[in-house]
């Protein structure tokens, strides 16, 4: 159903958030170190939130008969690929 991918979207959404929040906390502490450890974090919680909108869209528009008008390729996380974007 598209609403538990909805729902696993916001999930997601907003563990990156909190991540972000935690992030930024600790860099003003000046703890780099866990600072950039919950920045990746909060990367890649964001990256399963756009992975679970774009499933929440595919199966809405599939409910609807339309066709995605929009083809977003399915590419790896980049802390999977060792790179940031």
């Amino acid at each position: 159903m598209p609403n538990d991918s909805h729902q696993r979207a916001a999930e997601f959404h907003q563990l990156a958030a909190h991540a972000h929040r935690v992030a930024a906390a600790h860099h003003g502490k000046e703890d780099h170190q866990t600072g950039r450890e919950h920045s990746e974090q909060a990367l890649e919680c964001a990256y399963q939130a756009l992975q679970w909108s774009q499933e929440s869209y595919r199966k809405s528009m599939k409910l609807a008969g339309k066709a995605p008008d929009v083809h977003a390729p399915d590419k790896p996380s980049p802390l999977q690929t060792g790179r940031s974007e």
